[in-house]
């Protein structure tokens, strides 16, 4: 384990300690999973755009082509206001 020394502006600092106390974590704690969320959102966004520019924009079309065109399972239809994907 490693040591940091970190400089929160004040407003930010009451703010955490409110919310590590209603979380009921430790601020340790409280700072140590915001950290990890951090990181991992930047692994996953890091990997999404690996594979992005690996993809195949034609063959992707060719898996698409193979969808057949019939009506939506029950449960499966868009929601009222979202358009139709291109």
């Amino acid at each position: 384990m490693s040591a940091y020394s970190l400089r929160i502006p004040a407003s930010l600092m009451r703010e955490a300690k409110d919310m590590a106390k209603r979380s009921e974590v430790s601020l340790n704690q409280f700072f140590l999973t915001a950290i990890a969320e951090r990181v991992g959102a930047e692994q996953t966004r890091e990997l999404f755009s690996d594979l992005a520019s690996r993809a195949d924009p034609d063959e992707f079309q060719r898996i698409l082509n193979r969808v057949p065109d019939i009506p939506a399972l029950p449960g499966d239809e868009l929601a009222s206001g979202e358009k139709e994907p291109h």
